[in-house]
């Protein structure tokens, strides 16, 4: 934008998202796949490599201090007695997805997110929760 180049990307156009935000999710998935509906649109123009392709997450973040600074963060969140996170959260699963080895394994990023998103909201608007 700064050099007055615009990227579009063509499936984002506002009238094309409305018009399909609506579409019945039994259509959107059709044939049992992730977005068939556009697979069945574009079937005629596209070679079946492209087709047939498996959704891959965008935007991924590949930093590895990304990772860590989650974990540090859901260690904080272990230390604060205060939060009401763990009504909805097993703290055993945040302690193991916490340690700073991993245990050999990858952090889980999603769960790590979900669970400080959550907690986030939980202090930010107090809700009272019935379980």
């Amino acid at each position: 934008m700064a050099v007055g180049l615009e990227v579009r990307v063509p499936f984002c156009d506002h009238r094309l998202v409305e018009y399909v935000y609506n579409a019945p999710w039994a259509l959107k998935t059709y044939d049992g796949r992730e977005k068939s509906l556009l697979r069945g649109a574009g079937s005629d123009l596209l070679p079946q490599s492209v087709l047939a392709r498996v959704k891959s997450p965008y935007p991924s973040t590949q930093d590895p201090h990304y990772a860590e600074a989650l974990q540090r963060q859901g260690r904080e969140l272990l230390g604060d007695r205060d939060t009401g996170v763990f009504a909805l959260v097993d703290r055993d699963w945040l302690e193991v997805a916490t340690r700073p080895d991993g245990g050999g394994a990858e952090p889980d990023r999603l769960g790590l997110e979900w669970t400080l998103n959550l907690a986030t909201w939980l202090d930010l608007y107090r809700p009272r929760l019935t379980l």
